[in-house]
């Protein structure tokens, strides 16, 4: 098998232990054990894959005992690692003795380690997880001599006759986007990619990170699939309501009330604090705003609807059982499907596959990080984008807030739902938070363009950094930037802004430890370039760079890698080189000469240098629909929210029912309290935990009269499992397998094998445990049957429908248990995770592959595009002249705005988000000083290293919040 080396400086550190610390000599052997074992293994076969499980000296050597402990569980073991939780989990030995540093030491090992493994399933995501509808043929089979891995360029992403940019990319001769079509980030998303210009656009097809094969199992298309989920005695056990989404919505989602009146399902029992009360598990470290902001996000990034509806016709949502609580009128709208007849074969060296999924789906909105829910995706929506009328590059807020859809009839297409709601370009699935982030980010839009403004009038003269594809040698001065112009370049910087937010702020805080601090920051920065030594700033200094040298050797390593013809080898060192460097700004620059000769020569009107810094791994971009799934978190919300005065924060004065401000609900709400206050009551609710019985009481009972059924109602959690099965998501155990995670073999492996026997939270856990068995049930085993061809069990062979139980046994049918149920019953996670490690596994490849494949993030990450103005707004989180603190001076000469205090062990910047709070709500400055992460509940006490304890920081001791612990 082909053997791929993970880039690290660790390896001599490894040999140089025993010189370096005092840890015991059983871990100091397994970790010279480890280092002779060598390099890292990339397999050939899906079915010999890491799996998130190392050798015992690994372990020992990472971890010690505790990361003995848990080796024979199905859950990842870097989770164990020293250093990988909070200060329980650090361990010192003596002061490292050579330039090796911490490295050397438990903590460091543990965290490098830790690193190694994600950086390692990352490879095989990319490798063994792309299946795009399609290109899949030429993925596997090559393309002009060149393996499928390393094409870049694919005809299925042209654009097609009839597209009205047809001609300007080339029509029907070579196809290349230029001119006006490269400047800015165009409406449908046709031509961030120069050579693929339909890559990403409005209207293509969700892709697949599982194979083909494996999707639709209720259909039971092939013969895995029959024996995974049928057996003599109960038959074919799925489909669309077998087990019934209703029921298990109720018996599996609900959250319990000690004082159900009080919480009135969902709805409160009036605005007095005292009497309406609605129970609900806490996350301690994560607060309300970040539950509104990955629906924020996930409007900008994928949709199944067309202006806010599905298919035609209305069907039913199950309900076997109406004792259980569920309501047999309840109605949906299907799904939309491109494809719903059988797909097309091809031959492949080890026999037929499919060239696309038995049904298919589009992405009704753009798949770039593109801010599409603001400024629109489609003709129809850019119609609700309203221009400021008094400045055409600002958006139209008057009074400070949106306008609403009464404002602009006729001109703004709307449906009957949207009625009194604010306008945006997508208006669906509108609550207070959605009202909240686009009146925020409008914001944001003016308040550069308000800067902007301010250079054209105080320097018009002065060269904006801009240039015109068209005219490159000519520089745009500021005053001869137009509105359009000034628009799109806004449009750019409040984009980048909303990337980077979610990249290094929102995902720290979801996955809150030291690896994945790290392992993020290294995804923008890059990993050389999150904290740097005096030593690497001096030496940025003397050689004039913007990036530390190893950052820079990173870049260049990545580029040439990028080039080469060598498939998926080639594809993992790219990888590798690019966490070092960072994905953001990845090769946008071009640097030709030597000493005083040495000059940028990146041009803007070679296509090589703007699609320089791309890689798609051989498959275009799109969103899986695997990646959709994942992205199911309606249990973040509460359902009430506790209403603050910015003027006296520590007392919450009223309770307002989320379901009091959906859809048009949310604008009374939104002018009533002010944005600034919503903020403040958001940022410091803790938001609710990622696990079942935990889902809002109003999702499962919300009004949807434009459906016009016989409940007027519609359980949301029902539809959520709905969805999935429609779209052919594999269940929870074959998901695991398909993404390079080990299968389970029963319910009981839910359990956490760290919580004592006799513990509370144990015995709950068994509690759900057995819930799961009456809804999915069991069957006797039949050990001749193979139900997976994705991974083999510990002996190495074929994993059957025993799952390691003996012929004959009675097991679970945790086969059959829906994604999103098995994610939620996830109960061992590695700390500070909100989310499970099957959700972050999808993330472990989506999150990159959305930077890597942008070139506006990469190699078009310039002023050119941005300005000089947007290009250091978004490189600084703003104008460094209203930074709170005191700016520091940096051993390169740079002023930078960071925080007073370390945080976790790390000198880091003044956050983006606190940095646009303080900009556009400076009524919250008082509150926000002592904010690091903005997601971060605002009044808890962040503690020495990944604290997920529930206490009060200074000044905030009075908050009734603490009271419940």
């Amino acid at each position: 098998m082909k053997k791929v080396l993970i880039a690290t400086l660790l390896s001599p550190a490894l040999l140089l232990l025993p010189a370096c610390t005092e840890s015991p000599r059983e871990e100091l052997e397994a970790c010279a054990s480890m280092a002779r074992d060598g390099l890292l293994e990339i397999p050939e076969d899906r079915a010999e894959r890491f799996l998130g499980k190392v050798e015992r000296d690994t372990a020992l050597c990472r971890g010690g005992q505790q990361a003995l402990a848990y080796r024979h569980t199905p859950w990842v073991d870097w989770a164990n690692y020293w250093a990988t939780g909070d200060a329980s989990s650090r361990k010192e030995g003596s002061e490292a003795r050579t330039l090796l540093g911490e490295h050397v030491k438990p903590n460091g090992r543990g965290i490098d380690g830790s690193l190694l493994d994600l950086e390692f399933q990352r490879i095989e995501l990319i490798k063994f997880n792309l299946f795009d509808n399609y290109t899949y043929e030429t993925y596997v089979k090559g393309l002009g001599g060149k393996p499928g891995a390393t094409v870049n360029q694919w005809r299925e992403m042209r654009l097609e006759p009839g597209h009205p940019a047809y001609q300007a990319v080339g029509g029907s001769g070579p196809q290349e986007c230029g001119g006006e079509l490269i400047r800015y980030r165009t409406l449908t998303g046709i031509c961030n990619d120069i050579w693929n210009p339909k890559m990403g656009s409005t209207g293509t097809l969700f892709a697949r990170n599982v194979e083909f094969e494996s999707t639709y199992p209720r259909l039971q298309k092939n013969a895995l699939a029959v024996a995974r989920h049928s057996d003599p005695g109960n038959g074919p056990r799925l489909g669309l309501y077998k087990p019934d989404p209703q029921r298990i919505s109720r018996e599996l989602f609900t959250r319990r009330q000690a004082q159900p009146g009080a919480c009135n399902a969902g709805r409160g029992a009036g605005d007095d604090p005292a009497a309406s009360h609605c129970d609900y598990i806490k996350a301690p470290f994560f607060n309300v705003l970040a539950a509104f902001w990955i629906q924020f996000m996930t409007h900008d990034w994928f949709s199944h609807m067309r202006e806010g509806r599905n298919a035609p016709g209305l069907r039913e949502v199950g309900c076997d059982d109406p004792a259980t609580g569920c309501r047999p009128g309840d109605r949906l709208e299907g799904s939309f499907f491109a494809h719903d007849t059988d797909p097309g074969t091809f031959q492949s060296g080890d026999g037929e596959r499919l060239k696309r999924a038995y049904r298919t789906t589009e992405n009704t909105v753009t798949a770039w990080w593109d801010g599409s829910q603001i400024y629109g995706f489609d003709d129809t929506s850019r119609r609700r984008v309203l221009r400021d009328p008094g400045d055409a590059a600002r958006l139209w807020q008057p009074d400070g807030y949106l306008p609403l859809f009464s404002d602009c009839r006729p001109n703004c297409p709307s449906q009957p739902q949207w009625r009194g709601q604010e306008v945006a370009a997508f208006a669906d699935n509108w609550n207070i938070g959605m009202s909240f982030y686009h009146n925020l980010f409008v914001r944001e839009h003016n308040s550069f363009v308000d800067a902007f403004r301010r250079m054209q009038r105080d320097h018009p003269e002065r060269d904006s950094g801009l240039r015109d594809p068209g005219n490159p040698d000519e520089p745009i001065e500021y005053a001869e930037v137009g509105d359009e112009e000034l628009f799109q370049v806004a449009r750019l910087v409040v984009s980048a802004e909303i990337a980077k937010i979610h990249t290094i702020e929102w995902t720290t805080q979801l996955l809150y430890d030291e690896p994945l601090f790290l392992a993020m920051n290294s995804n923008w920065f890059g990993l050389f370039n999150v904290e740097e030594d005096r030593v690497s700033q001096v030496l940025k200094r003397v050689f004039g760079r913007d990036e530390n040298l190893l950052s820079r050797v990173s870049a260049r390593l990545a580029g040439k890698h990028r080039d080469r013809e060598e498939g998926f080898r080639n594809n993992a060192w790219y990888s590798v080189f690019a966490s070092g460097a960072g994905i953001f700004g990845l090769n946008n620059r071009r640097e030709e000469g030597a000493l005083w000769w040495k000059h940028d020569a990146w041009d803007i009107t070679n296509p090589k240098d703007l699609n320089g810094g791309v890689n798609h791994f051989g498959s275009p971009f799109n969103f899986p629909e695997e990646f959709t799934t994942v992205y199911r978190l309606h249990p973040l919300v509460p359902d009430l929210i506790e209403m603050r005065d910015h003027r006296e924060p520590n007392s919450i004065e009223a309770v307002v029912p989320v379901v009091a401000t959906v859809r048009g609900e949310a604008t009374a709400e939104m002018r009533e309290h002010g944005i600034a206050n919503w903020a403040l009551a958001m940022g410091r609710q803790r938001l609710g935990a990622l696990h079942l019985n935990n889902h809002p009481l109003f999702l499962q009972n919300l009004a949807m009269p434009h459906l016009d059924s016989e409940t007027g109602k519609l359980d949301i959690v029902a539809l959520d499992l709905i969805r999935d099965r429609e779209r052919g998501v594999p269940r929870f155990n074959e998901f695991r397998r398909q993404i390079g995670l080990k299968s389970l073999t029963g319910f009981d492996d839910f359990i956490d094998q760290r919580l004592p026997g006799d513990s509370p939270a144990r015995r709950d856990q068994q509690a759900v445990v057995d819930k799961l068995r009456a809804i999915y049930g069991t069957h006797v085993c039949d050990a001749s049957k193979v139900i997976s061809h994705a991974q083999k069990d510990d002996e190495g062979q074929w994993i059957t429908d025993c799952l390691g139980h003996p012929h004959g046994s009675r097991v679970d049918n945790i086969e059959d248990v829906d994604t999103v149920v098995g994610w939620l019953a996830e109960y061992t996670r590695p700390h500070g995770f909100a989310i499970s490690e099957t959700q972050f596994h999808i993330f472990i490849i989506n999150a990159s592959r959305r930077l890597f494949s942008d070139r506006f993030f990469t190699s078009s990450f310039r002023p050119e595009f941005y300005s000089r103005l947007g290009y250091d707004w978004v490189m600084d989180n703003g104008p460094l002249s209203d930074c709170p603190y005191p700016l520091q001076e940096m051993a390169d000469g740079r002023e930078v705005c960071n925080e007073p205090e370390l945080d976790n062990g790390h000198k880091i910047m003044v956050s983006p988000m606190k940095r646009l709070l303080l900009r556009n709500l400076p009524e919250l400055r008082e509150e926000l000083k002592t904010v690091v992460n903005v997601f971060d509940p605002w009044a808890r006490d962040r503690g020495e290293y990944y604290s997920l304890d529930w206490v009060p920081r200074p000044g905030a001791e009075a908050d009734p919040a603490f009271g419940d612990r």
